[in-house]
């Protein structure tokens, strides 16, 4: 077990206690009872300060943090030497607070002393001083306690980067020194720094949707999703782990955490499999790869779709409606392969799969309701502030018509869940417990994102990818998929995926938009202007460029380029919007590729959680739930590849029809299995049908691609049946 996931959970157990009423027998301390007030009211303070508080970003940032920060103090101990002391804690949380706010009542007031005297340094207080270096110590303190050590590391590399290591440092990761003075400012106040844009996200959006989340948890929604579940897969052999997929699909719109969705389906839907007959390791590789999915799925798609439309100036509306289909893609990608595992060795029946409707009921009401509202409002174009708050106002709403009904009806489940003032108190401070880690790392990673802008380290870096791939997008996304990797070992997938992004997406978007110049290219240029920047090019093809090449002449051309002239060029010879349409594909690409640290070992948090429950090798669980969920390795190359993001409606639809057909090839070449054992004739026939049906756009190849996969699929099935008579379906 890795040193961050330990990390993660609190110390002291009955201190994560206090973020809940419980049901203890001993009542709570006075200390207690003021922790929870103040969770509620700063729970409240952030529906308050997005819809009614006009408040500065800066102060609602400040705020944000400081509340946090006495949250995480208590939740997560120091532990210090070995020992623990609340007193400390509690201290050093309150010590923050005072300090976020000191530093943004002394901005106006730093300006004025500057500005008085004739010098360029920041003319800070000792006190400026003081609370300035505590935030830099306590985004270290914070984010090491509730995450590890890699973070920390990071932000200690960050800093010491832009004051005197850069410098030393060769080629494009040479930046010149920065005075301290200079440093703890732009830390603190530039809109990349700790109150910057990633600390608007988490006040904002995040937290907000926790909360959220917290609400449907508390109304219901968890028992709503497996009952619904068991409706759907109830009837099909493996109906246990399809319940899973199911489940975890529709959990992921609650919690949008990889690790969060194992632990809440997990402890019903393993047992569920397990008794069944699927193998332990199997079960909980499922769980996993199909939790793992729960951060791909719209609406909420954990952080990163706020991040993502932050940072691309991408509506928040089209990144949640061009995830559809691919987060559909990867669902049934899972599916597949539970089907091929339980007709392979012949599990998954003889369950009861007996479904409360009541429970379906009562449930549906609290949770169909709700979403949809939060998902027109997104739709619609509000910022997702007011949705999530108009989600959590209905919500309360239609738990009191439920249980109104109830008592009409006699309903008895209509009547438990409905939201009194003391599971209102319940549900925030689950939504507050939950936006803990978030929030500490969102506004920590402000350190790392100042540092990378500020040096320009990321034009740097993008530079290299940009190098070493040689414009093969091919190369380009295995290098990140490998950094991603690496970072996810020790970071949670958003802050693998807000570094990778900062880094490398410029230089996938750069080679995206290559492959339309070269197609210019190969053609001519007719316009003066535009051919002239490619004489600044040191490529014998640059005379070339208003008469034609040849297609390795153009690739060779613009992978000589240097990457100022090329981002100069692409503006020029390209539309802005499908510039920008290329920018969200290689979002997208990152975001994908960061997921695969939930299921590829050695680290995969969401696979050791799983493993956990079901008891089994937490190594062999995380290779099986890497094999689950190779969909995170299949859909970014298909955003590279066709338009599946930057398509029509139509030809979105029929990139995903055919490339469910060409996933089921992938899951049984793997499994060497389909509907049956495949027969040595039968390889071919697969391998080549899911091939074609991978080919973007084009009807025939796909069409009889799908036909050589679905008769694959009709041989082995009647073989199956002649094998075994085993006419279940």
């Amino acid at each position: 077990m890795s040193s961050s996931e330990c990390s993660v959970k609190p110390v002291i157990a009955n201190r994560d206690d206090w973020l809940s009423l419980g049901q203890e027998t001993t009542p709570k301390t006075w200390v207690q009872w003021v922790f929870i007030a103040f969770a509620v009211v700063f729970a409240f303070w952030h529906v308050a300060t997005n819809l009614l508080i006009n408040e500065s970003a800066l102060w609602q940032n400040a705020i944000h943090f400081a509340g946090f920060a006495v949250l995480a103090s208590v939740i997560f101990p120091a532990r210090l030497f070995g020992r623990q002391s609340l007193a400390f804690d509690l201290a050093f949380g309150l010590m923050v607070a005072w300090a976020a706010c000191w530093v943004i009542a002394s901005e106006s007031r730093i300006y004025a002393d500057t500005l008085s005297v004739t010098g360029q340094s920041w003319q800070f207080s000792l006190w400026d001083w003081f609370a300035g270096g505590l935030l830099i110590v306590a985004a270290i303190d914070f984010s090491r306690r509730v995450s590890g050590w890699v973070i920390p590391a990071l932000i200690i590399f960050s800093v010491c980067y832009i004051l005197f290591l850069g410098e030393s440092l060769p080629g494009v990761f040479r930046t010149a020194s920065l005075p301290l003075d200079d440093v703890l400012f732009r830390t603190i106040f530039n809109d990349e720094g700790l109150f910057g844009i990633l600390a608007t996200i988490s006040s904002s959006n995040i937290t907000l949707f926790m909360i959220f989340g917290g609400f449907l948890v508390i109304s219901g929604a968890s028992d709503f999703v497996i009952e619904l579940s068991k409706v759907v897969a109830g009837r099909v052999r493996g109906g246990a782990a399809f319940v899973a997929v199911l489940s975890s699909a529709l959990t992921g719109t609650i919690s949008g955490s990889a690790v969060a969705n194992t632990a809440s389906t997990g402890v019903i839907t393993i047992p569920l499999m397990k008794s069944s007959g699927f193998r332990g390791r199997f079960a909980a590789g499922v769980e996993a790869a199909a939790s793992t999915g729960g951060q791909l799925m719209p609406p909420i798609m954990g952080a990163g779709a706020f991040v993502m439309a932050s940072y691309t100036s991408i509506p928040y509306s089209t990144i949640v409606a061009v995830s559809v289909i691919p987060a559909l893609l990867y669902f049934l990608s899972v599916a597949f392969v539970v089907r091929i595992e339980a007709v392979k060795h012949r599990v998954g029946e003889g369950i009861d799969m007996t479904v409360s409707r009541t429970k379906i009921i009562a449930g549906a009401l609290t949770f169909v309701i709700p979403l949809s509202v939060m998902i027109y409002f997104l739709m619609s174009g509000v910022t997702p502030s007011f949705a999530a708050s108009a989600a959590i106002a209905v919500l309360i709403l239609v738990s009191w018509i439920a249980w109104l009904i109830g008592q009409w009806t006699g309903t008895e489940d209509l009547q438990t869940n409905v939201m009194n003032l003391k599971r209102i108190i319940d549900a925030c401070l689950l939504g507050m417990r939950g936006g803990i880690l978030t929030a500490v790392l969102m506004v920590s990673i402000g350190v790392i994102n100042n540092a990378i802008v500020t040096s320009g380290i990321g034009n740097g870096f993008s530079l290299m990818i940009a190098q070493w791939s040689q414009g093969s997008l091919v190369i380009a996304i295995l290098l990140i998929g490998l950094a991603s990797l690496v970072l996810g070992m020790g970071l949670p997938v958003t802050a693998a995926y807000i570094i990778l992004a900062i880094l490398c997406a410029p230089a996938l978007a750069g080679i995206l938009s290559d492959t339309i110049i070269i197609e210019k290219l190969i053609h001519g240029l007719t316009d003066p202007a535009q051919a002239a920047m490619f004489m600044l090019v040191d490529s014998p093809h640059a005379a070339k460029v208003m008469v034609g090449m040849t297609l390795e002449e153009a690739a060779s051309l613009m992978s000589a380029m240097p990457f100022e002239v090329a981002m100069t060029v692409r503006p020029m010879l390209i539309e802005a919007e499908t510039l920008m349409g290329f920018l969200l594909v290689a979002h997208l690409i990152i975001f994908w590729l960061s997921q695969d640290s939930n299921v590829t070992p050695p680290v995969c948090l969401a696979a050791f959680t799983a493993a956990g429950i079901a008891k089994s090798p937490p190594m062999a669980t995380g290779f099986q739930a890497w094999k689950a969920a190779k969909g995170l390795y299949v859909m970014p190359l298909l955003f590279a590849y066709t338009p599946l993001i930057n398509g029509t409606f139509l030809e979105m639809c029929q990139i995903g029809f055919f490339a469910l057909f060409g996933i089921y090839a992938t899951n049984a070449v793997i499994a060497r299995f389909a509907e049956g054992p495949l027969a040595l004739w039968h390889w071919p026939l697969l391998v080549t049908g899911g091939v074609l049906c991978y080919v973007p756009l084009d009807l025939l190849l796909n069409g009889v691609g799908a036909m050589l996969v679905t008769l694959v699929v009709w041989l082995t099935y009647r073989q199956n049946q002649f094998l075994t008579g085993d006419t279940a379906s």
